[in-house]
């Protein structure tokens, strides 16, 4: 994989990570506040990674596959 393809790659992550996470900790946030940080921070990427790897990244290639253009 080129550096290239592994930079778009990394951008496509992180564009699903940064707000899966932030709205699971906003929504979250009281009931994982009285947990130690270990057992919070094992719920958060047991339920995100899943998510971000099956629907978040999926869900961002369909999108920017709408905006590719063809190569006609």
């Amino acid at each position: 994989m080129s550096t290239k393809a592994k930079l778009i790659a990394s951008l496509k992550i992180w564009v699903v990570i940064y707000p899966s996470i932030t709205f699971f900790l906003y929504v979250f946030n009281a009931q994982l506040s009285t947990m130690p940080l270990v057992l919070r921070t094992f719920l958060i990427t047991i339920s995100l990674v899943p998510f971000i790897v099956f629907l978040g990244v999926p869900f961002v290639n369909w999108i920017l596959g709408i905006f590719k253009p063809s190569g006609r």
